[in-house]
């Protein structure tokens, strides 16, 4: 994703009644957000020099928050991309997507984050074994909240 595109998401969401949008890739994902009337970007998954962020374009500085965790966990960890109730399956009466123990490839499916109304899957971004499930089923969780601890 190069800052054209960068550019061209903060002016859809400039220009539409939505506060956050969220485009990902490969394992790469980049959030816009309006917080407090200014535009944050955020991104995960790429190298150091991978892509150049846009500069801000009013006077008002943009605040990206920094979310802190405790002790190091081992492992990846899969964290949710958003806010919403966290189901480990796509309905009551099946099994789980994954469980502990489980080998997964890179783009499967982990869980499902509603949010609005609306089912988003969350898929893994590498692939490995599952070490840990760190969410409960059918609770809320919060916008970087680490789900899923995966062993590469």
């Amino acid at each position: 994703m190069n800052t054209k595109d960068i550019e061209q998401l903060i002016e859809l969401l400039e220009k539409s009644s939505i506060s956050e949008i969220e485009v990902g890739r490969w394992g790469k994902k980049i959030r816009v957000s309006r917080q407090s009337g200014n535009m944050v970007v955020q991104s995960s998954g790429f190298e150091k020099n991978d892509t150049t962020l846009p500069r801000p374009t009013s006077a008002e500085p943009v605040d990206v928050p920094v979310v802190e965790e405790g002790a190091p966990e081992q492992g990846a960890a899969i964290k949710s991309p958003m806010v919403g109730t966290f189901y480990r399956a796509p309905s009551p009466d099946v099994d789980a997507f994954v469980k502990v123990g489980d080998h997964v490839k890179m783009g499967d499916t982990l869980c499902i984050i509603e949010a609005m109304k609306i089912m988003n899957e969350v898929e893994a971004e590498i692939s490995g074994v599952i070490l840990d499930i760190k969410a409960d089923n059918a609770q809320p969780v919060e916008y970087g909240q680490t789900l899923f601890l995966i062993e590469p």
